[in-house]
């Protein structure tokens, strides 16, 4: 969900229809299509294309993804190359990640018109491979797959940060960029998209606790390179069972790379709990899953895990506060604008209410205790590593096979089981 180099999207977003997508693949690429269907989008535009198998034999595929950026992020081609870089590179190291078509020229991209009016407006334009597979918002998670999805996250970020060296690769410092977890007190020019309700007054709450416990904490996390969207659309999975009762899964594709940017391992983490949360029927269960496939890989700090409710809060208040605005830019786009709000204002404000209950009362499921020494993600943890015996988790961390296991204390989950070594 890209929204430009540091604000929500103005009224820049292209605008092609499937005849002229059409032309622009052979015109740029050289490829005749076959098929063309529009894909849903935020601020740029994507096409499914198929293309003659026989003047695509060579290189093994038939079907791509046009990719044409909006005309603002358009005027950044080292930050568009630096995505694109990023893709290849994840590719290159057995990631699910699409590569980009080479131009009849020999390049990654083209800076192409929108058009052949005088003034139209130029676009960034790629063609990259089709991913096969069912995005995660299509299937009911379980905790298999959403361990492996805090996996993913971790793995990917920790590549990008030790491995990818490419020159634009300094374009990701991206200090203003609205999407960045770092920059949730931004919002606060965007907040009247909401209008006067209770939903606007949870959000104000988000951005002041975040401005006095976030900003000044941040120093102290370990800093890295975030994908920082890796939402239930931006996964792609593959069933690896015929199971219908325990379905498993495998990750089969990782998709849009726009909102890269400099950040921090537990801001990834944290983009893909609320993520995950969003379709999910027990929402405050999902982050413990996500949060130990993620330190099995990339362990956090006490005080990156005391973060994740905020960083968590803040992510959603993003999404939901740039998703109004963006509408009432585009209202022709609105249902997919909105789709996070469906169901994220509901998350966000069971979680407050959650967190605020006052001693003695009773609790939701594992919010017993949201004290700063036992944080309100950390009692989702310690359940869903009990679910995963024998995976690599860090050995400090893992649950060894003998560990003595008891019920969670919540009176109203006595199903919890949470781990206590011995």
């Amino acid at each position: 969900m890209s929204a430009g180099s540091g604000r929500p999207q103005s009224r820049s977003k292209p605008a092609l229809g499937e005849r002229e997508a059409a032309a622009l693949v052979e015109r740029v690429f050289g490829l005749t299509v076959s098929w063309v269907q529009p894909l849903p989008s935020y601020d740029d535009q994507n096409f499914h294309v198929r293309v003659g198998r026989s003047e695509d034999a060579a290189e093994g595929a038939g079907e791509y993804v046009l990719k044409i950026t909006n005309s603002e992020d358009s005027q950044e081609p080292e930050l568009i190359e630096a995505q694109t870089r990023a893709m290849m590179f994840l590719s290159a190291e057995g990631f699910p990640s699409a590569t980009p078509r080479l131009t009849r020229d020999g390049n990654i991209m083209s800076l192409e018109s929108g058009g052949t009016a005088p003034g139209n407006k130029k676009y960034m334009v790629r063609l990259l491979t089709y991913l096969p597979g069912t995005p995660v918002a299509k299937i009911a998670t379980n905790a298999q797959i959403l361990y492996e999805i805090g996996k993913l996250a971790a793995s990917l970020d920790k590549a990008l940060s030790e491995k990818f060296h490419h020159p634009s690769v300094k374009s990701l410092h991206r200090g203003q960029f609205i999407w960045n977890l770092a920059n949730v007190p931004l919002l606060d020019q965007y907040i009247y998209a909401l209008g006067q309700n209770k939903y606007r007054e949870v959000v104000e709450q988000v951005i002041e606790q975040f401005k006095g416990k976030i900003i000044p904490k941040l120093s102290s996390f370990r800093a890295c390179v975030n994908h920082g969207d890796l939402n239930d659309h931006n996964i792609l999975v593959d069933s690896t069972s015929a199971s219908l009762e325990n379905p498993q899964y495998k990750v089969s594709g990782i998709l849009d790379f726009s909102d890269m940017s400099y950040g921090y391992y537990v801001f990834e983490v944290a983009i893909a709990i609320m993520y995950m949360m969003i379709e999910s029927p027990d929402p405050l269960s999902v982050g413990g899953h996500v949060l130990a496939g993620f330190e099995s890989v990339q362990p956090l700090t006490g005080e990156e895990r005391g973060a994740l409710f905020l960083l968590v809060s803040g992510r959603f208040s993003q999404s939901l506060v740039i998703a109004a605005h963006t509408a009432l830019l585009y209202p022709e786009n609105k249902e997919y604008l909105m789709i996070t709000a469906k169901t994220g204002w509901k998350h966000l404000v069971n979680m407050f209410e959650a967190r605020s209950r006052p001693r003695g009362a009773t609790p939701a499921p594992c919010l017993e205790d949201t004290t700063p020494e036992r944080p309100y993600f950390l009692q989702k943890r310690r359940p869903a590593l009990s679910e995963h015996r024998g995976s690599k988790v860090g050995a400090s961390r893992c649950i060894p096979a003998g560990a003595a296991v008891r019920p969670c204390p919540c009176v109203s989950h006595a199903s919890c089981r949470v781990s206590e070594l011995t």
